[in-house]
C-alpha cells in the first residue's frame, strides 16, 4: 500500500463510518516515509537538537537530518508552538520530514517533539513534562522525545530497521 493511497483509504473509511483503528500496514507505511526521507530538515538557531536527532535516527538506521536556521520565536505565541515551528519550517523549505521540537501549549505544559511529512500531516511525536518537573538537560530530553516518537510507530534501535 503507498502512503498517499494508505491516507486516502483511512480517510474514507472514516468518512463512510467504517474505520477500526490503526493497522500494521498503516503503520509500516509511516515508517516507510521516514525511512525514505531524502531532506529532513530541523528548525533551530543553534544546532543543538539537530546533533542529539542525528544521533537518534543514525541509532535508529534512519537518515540524518540538516539544520534550518530560521527564526521561529514567534511559534511560541501559538497555541502550539512546536506545530508552529513545524509549519514554519515547512514554509521555508522543501523537506520530506520536518522534525520540529518547542513548548506543547502554554507556558509550563512541557515539550512537543514532532514529526510532520511534505504536506503538514503528523507523522509521529514523543513528549516531555516541563523542565522544573524532568530536570533533564535539553540533550537528554530531546533524546527521549525523539526515540519515543520512533518507538511508538515500532522502530526498534537494536534492529536498525
Amino acid at each position: 500500500m503507498a502512503f498517499e493511497k494508505m491516507i486516502h483509504d483511512a480517510f474514507e473509511e472514516s468518512r463512510n463510518n467504517s474505520r477500526l483503528g490503526d493497522t500494521t500496514d498503516e503503520i509500516n507505511e509511516i515508517k516507510e516515509y521516514i525511512k525514505n526521507a531524502k531532506k529532513i530538515y530541523v528548525p533551530n538557531k543553534n544546532g543543538i537538537k539537530v546533533k542529539v536527532l542525528n544521533e537518534v535516527l543514525n541509532k535508529y538506521g534512519l537518515p540524518e537530518a540538516e539544520i534550518l536556521q530560521i527564526n521561529t520565536s514567534t511559534a511560541d505565541t501559538s497555541r502550539i508552538p512546536a506545530l508552529a515551528k513545524a509549519y514554519m519550517a515547512l514554509d521555508q523549505s522543501d523537506a520530506d520530514l520536518i522534525i520540529a521540537r518547542g513548548r506543547l501549549g502554554i507556558p509550563g505544559s512541557g515539550s512537543l517533539l514532532i514529526f510532520i511529512d511534505n504536506k503538514g500531516r503528523i507523522l509521529t511525536c514523543g513528549t516531555s513534562p516541563s523542565h522544573p518537573i524532568h530536570k533533564k538537560s535539553l540533550e537528554q530530553a530531546v533524546y527521549e522525545e525523539a526515540c519515543e516518537a520512533l518507538e511508538k510507530i515500532g522502530f526498534d534501535k537494536r534492529l536498525k530497521k
